[in-house]
């Protein structure tokens, strides 16, 4: 199908290599312009602006945004709906809000165009060869419209049409609360090896806890391969950055009456990681850093 991508960051562009290597014709667009050109030689059909990129498209138009969330996915979104017409299809795969996506499916619903909210998960490896995408939308029988997009760009049994508007980003979200307290355990538990009275090879434990053990996972291999680059992680502090997700899953919560105790720790270790340094710190890290491409704050 024919698609429009707008925002062609780490995770966009690699979508966008997705798309194409799955058949789909990819109209893109960034205001950084040299990433315009990697979607170009990527096989992208390049746009100057949101309306040109709108123009370029034949009707239903699909367009998908990769923005970062808040104003500028709002502002993105308000541009679109007036570029668009009943009948379109207008996706946000960031990390927006639930709420947000729920007021943007309205603004979108008013003029008859088809809004998806869909949490984008699987780092930029998934962006480019297999992701993981939770879609909320209008209807299941407008996302029939869609499946093929996304049988094409998500790893077998990698999406889920998960109901109504708003409906994706808050399953993202949630995920990315769970995200947390994965990585927190992962963090301490190396922590306690590395103050241990035993000599550990930090590599060759993620490597054996990622072969048939309880927790093995793509985020043990992941502390493998950042250990292979840095065997006690001397090179980073433990600075635990966050993005709002974690955030979101606690104030919702809270709102419901829910006990999270491990999701909520695990943020306020992060908060305290910018006042102190921990290895439990560098381990989170690292982590974030090898799924998503997240900053890591280097030693100086």
């Amino acid at each position: 199908m024919q698609i429009g991508m707008i925002g062609l960051g780490k995770m966009g562009l690699n979508l966008v290599k997705n798309m194409i290597r799955n058949g789909n014709e990819v109209v893109a667009f960034d205001l950084n312009a040299d990433n315009v050109k990697l979607a170009e030689e990527a096989g992208a059909i390049a746009a100057t602006s949101n309306e040109d990129l709108v123009s370029k498209l034949q009707a239903p138009k699909t367009v998908w945004i990769m923005v970062p969330a808040g104003k500028p996915t709002d502002s993105t979104v308000e541009e679109l709906v007036s570029l668009l017409s009943s009948g379109d299809y207008l996706i946000d795969g960031g990390n927006s809000f639930y709420e947000d996506s729920v007021r943007h499916n309205e603004i979108a619903a008013a003029k008859g165009i088809n809004f998806f909210d869909c949490g984008t998960s699987g780092g930029k490896d998934g962006a480019l060869n297999g992701g993981n995408f939770m879609i909320g939308g209008p209807s299941k029988e407008a996302f029939e419209h869609l499946v093929p997009l996304f049988e094409g760009i998500a790893q077998e049994d990698g999406y889920l049409y998960t109901g109504k508007p708003g409906s994706g980003h808050y399953l993202k979200m949630v995920h990315n609360g769970i995200e947390y307290g994965m990585m927190e355990a992962i963090g301490e538990g190396y922590d306690v090896l590395q103050n241990s009275q035993f000599e550990y090879d930090n590599e060759a434990v993620a490597k054996v806890w990622s072969h048939g053990s309880v927790i093995r996972g793509w985020l043990m291999e992941l502390a493998e391969e950042a250990f292979a680059k840095d065997a006690n992680l001397e090179n980073i502090t433990g600075v635990m950055h966050s993005s709002g997700e974690g955030k979101w899953t606690i104030q919702e919560a809270l709102k419901l009456g829910v006990p999270v105790p491990v999701i909520a720790n695990s943020l306020f270790v992060r908060n305290y990681s910018e006042q102190d340094d921990t290895f439990t710190g560098k381990v989170v890290s690292s982590l974030r850093n090898g799924f998503g491409g997240h900053a890591m704050d280097m030693k100086k």
